[in-house]
């Protein structure tokens, strides 16, 4: 029989996976307002004592649940676009590249909400976090697209990539919280809007790089 047994590491990050889990579980059933140490241990099936030896409180735990959903879900959103990138004429890729988020977005309502909420505060460790997160979200935008095609050659360009990665951003989570508010119910059409957008904001970039190219000028 093969030996199943835990080293000392392996038993801590799966009670540190149980108590995310857990409070992820509690924010989806009961909302923020069900969320306390003791309840997230009562749920996570571990001693309250041990929450403790995870988190300082309950704001690392979910700045920690912020930075695992990046990590699961980031790499699948990247490969995705990369994918729509090289498959220019595929349309299924692109809308995957934009279905991902959205389904993760509406996935876990209450974690999104908060997530957003948090980062317009600047008082908190939470909101630092999540201010954050959305800098690399914004960052790794900007490289995909440069990677696809687009320009960033002058300080012009890589400002309006900037804002173009920012705004496909903004329009994902209106959208989210639109299909949440039940005024979009039908994500595909959702995905329709962010296309265009990001179709029409694509179209006028390259258009500007063109104006300014050397060989426009001659």
């Amino acid at each position: 029989m093969p030996d199943v047994t835990l080293s000392r590491r392996e038993a801590k990050d799966l009670t540190r996976r149980r108590l995310l889990q857990a409070a992820l579980r509690i924010l989806d059933t009961e909302g923020e307002a069900g969320l306390s140490t003791g309840g997230v241990c009562r749920r996570a099936g571990v001693a309250q004592s041990t929450f403790y030896v995870h988190f300082r409180n309950m704001s690392e735990l979910l700045q920690a649940l912020g930075e695992e959903a990046d990590r699961r879900v980031g790499p699948m959103v990247r490969q995705a676009r990369r994918r729509s990138g090289r498959e220019p004429h595929s349309a299924e890729r692109l809308r995957e590249a934009f279905r991902i988020p959205l389904e993760a977005m509406c996935g876990h309502p209450e974690f999104f909400r908060l997530g957003l909420r948090a980062r317009f505060d600047r008082s908190t460790p939470l909101g630092e976090s999540a201010r954050r997160r959305a800098a690399e979200t914004r960052s790794r935008l900007v490289e995909d697209l440069v990677e696809a095609g687009l320009p960033a050659d002058t300080p012009e360009q890589a400002r309006r990539l900037e804002m173009m990665a920012d705004g496909v951003t903004a329009l994902t989570e209106a959208m989210a919280l639109g299909h949440l508010e039940g005024r979009y119910p039908d994500l595909e059409e959702a995905i329709d809007v962010l296309i265009a957008f990001f179709s029409g904001a694509r179209a006028q970039l390259l258009a500007a790089r063109d104006r300014t190219s050397p060989d426009a000028a001659s």
